[in-house]
């Protein structure tokens, strides 16, 4: 089965459906490659999509164990190179407040995050720059 269906929209728009929930959003093409820059860009998706994976598997692995992870914030960078045009680099950062996580716990929740799938699933030119906070 299909995940989702997809419709160009005219003027550098399309938009998705998630077929088994029905979800939608569209995506504009950036500023600095023609469009308005007026929501998420197709690879703005893959900088989010990195991000939420990450938080999503740390959290897979809290519910298993019992932590109490705290308050999860996070932000994200993407740098675009060119010749020819892709990401070049992702930076994020993930700050947990309020935790109640012990040495072996964070490094745990930091492999885990390493390793989630989209980062797996990224070309290893892509430079993954990941920094931990845990206050």
């Amino acid at each position: 089965m299909n995940t989702a269906s997809f419709k160009y929209l005219g003027g550098l728009r399309t938009e998705a459906t998630h077929l088994k929930s029905g979800s939608n959003l569209v995506t504009d093409a950036p500023t600095d490659n023609h469009g308005k820059g007026e929501t998420f860009s197709p690879t703005d998706l893959v900088a989010t999509a990195l991000v939420t994976c990450m938080i999503t598997v740390v959290g897979i692995q809290a519910e298993k164990h019992g932590w109490d992870l705290g308050e999860i914030t996070s932000s994200v960078k993407k740098v675009m190179v060119s010749a020819p045009r892709r990401i070049g680099q992702l930076n994020v950062s993930i700050e947990f407040r309020g935790h109640r996580l012990n040495d072996l716990e964070r490094n745990l929740v930091q492999q885990t995050a390493l390793n989630c799938p989209v980062a797996l699933s990224l070309h290893p030119d892509i430079s993954q720059q990941v920094k931990f906070v845990f206050d």
